[in-house]
């Protein structure tokens, strides 16, 4: 058995299908219908515990090609029903044993459309998950702590790479890489591309990427809230002007801080891979794939920023530019992983780009 507390007091009881223990968190939902060994390996889900509003999970189980990172960085995952026998021919091990491996608590048996709708009409919430029975009053106590939980403002460290690294050495386009929690789809897409990426944790000085002789630097996604990232903030101030710079995610909201604009909570986040984005300068719609809790006020952007993208749904920007300063940034993610690939033609953009900044450089 298992037990869910929200800190509105909401109490649901559940079966354990990962780890045992107990974990607090922030609880969001995703909306995908597929993809689901990408999601819980995204690093920007760190701290959080995802709910699957797709009723059944598990039934292609994990397999060796679909990591988004080394090791997932969610509390745990909440689905409606758990596939405990998994079917496809590239599977390796079943979802369970996976979280089980990797200390992550996965629950069964809610009723996830309901827990979805409440995260919807009160927003994101704290939540608290344990494997062990609890007593009246432990509910209790675990209410209280459950309202006064707060999630490390630092998180970004919890996920970057400890060390450089360079993928795709040769290529003729040098990247400096900023790793706030950054999936690998991101990299692979990069070097697919032409680019020697040079991957860098997020606490990398500007003088270091100055000193390295590359062509553009590129800003990943990550997780938590962008204004807690002091040091990061401050290297991109002292980067901007000197190199072009593309953003993603987090990257995007760091990118428009940096240039003067103001960042957001969302009620409850766009998480899924079925989120309508309009580009408005060609005005061609594209599906995206979307995970990030905080967006960008458009009221507040400077006059040097341009809007390159918005949200069909709700009409939240997704993406902007500053030619003088070669600022390239989008909210939502062109590599997916999982979801749709409409969005890939961005990289193609970004490269492009790249060349044309390289040209003019030499």
């Amino acid at each position: 058995m298992a037990t869910l507390i929200l800190e509105d007091s909401t109490v649901m009881y559940a079966k354990s299908f990962g780890a045992q223990g107990d974990v607090f968190g922030e609880i969001v939902f995703n909306t995908s219908m597929a993809g689901y060994q990408e999601i819980i390996t995204d690093p920007s889900y760190a701290g959080q515990v995802i709910v699957m509003t797709y009723p059944e999970i598990g039934n292609y189980g994990i397999n060796n090609d679909d990591f988004e990172s080394l090791n997932p960085a969610l509390r745990a995952l909440v689905v409606k029903e758990y596939c405990k026998n998994e079917s496809h021919y590239k599977s390796k091990i079943t979802l369970g044993n996976y979280l089980k491996e990797r200390n992550v608590l996965g629950i069964e048996g809610l009723d996830t459309r309901s827990l979805t709708k409440k995260i919807r009409e009160a927003g994101t919430m704290s939540c608290f998950i344990t494997t062990r029975d609890l007593s009246d009053e432990e509910i209790k106590q675990k209410i209280e702590e459950t309202k006064n939980y707060k999630p490390n403002p630092d998180i970004v460290f919890d996920v970057t790479t400890r060390e450089s690294y360079i993928k795709g050495e040769g290529n003729p386009i040098k990247l400096a890489f900023i790793d706030y929690g950054a999936k690998y789809g991101i990299v692979k897409s990069l070097v697919k591309r032409g680019c020697e990426v040079k991957v860098y944790p997020a606490n990398v000085s500007a003088r270091s990427i100055l000193d390295g002789d590359f062509d553009a630097v590129f800003l990943s996604n990550g997780p938590g809230d962008p204004k807690d990232c002091k040091i990061e903030i401050e290297t991109i101030k002292e980067l901007t002007g000197k190199l072009p710079i593309f953003g993603i995610c987090l990257g995007y909201q760091l990118l428009a801080i940096v240039s003067g604009a103001k960042t957001y909570k969302l009620k409850y986040g766009h998480r899924g891979g079925n989120h309508p984005v309009i580009n408005l300068e060609t005005n061609k719609v594209m599906m995206s794939s979307q995970n990030h809790g905080y967006a960008v006020d458009v009221e507040s952007l400077s006059e040097i920023m341009t809007p390159t993208y918005k949200n069909l749904n709700d009409d939240t920007l997704e993406g902007f530019k500053i030619d003088s300063l070669k600022i390239h940034a989008v909210q939502f993610h062109p590599e997916a992983a999982p979801g749709p690939d409409d969005a890939a033609v961005i990289f193609d953009e970004w490269i492009e780009l790249m060349k044309k900044y390289q040209k003019v450089r030499a």
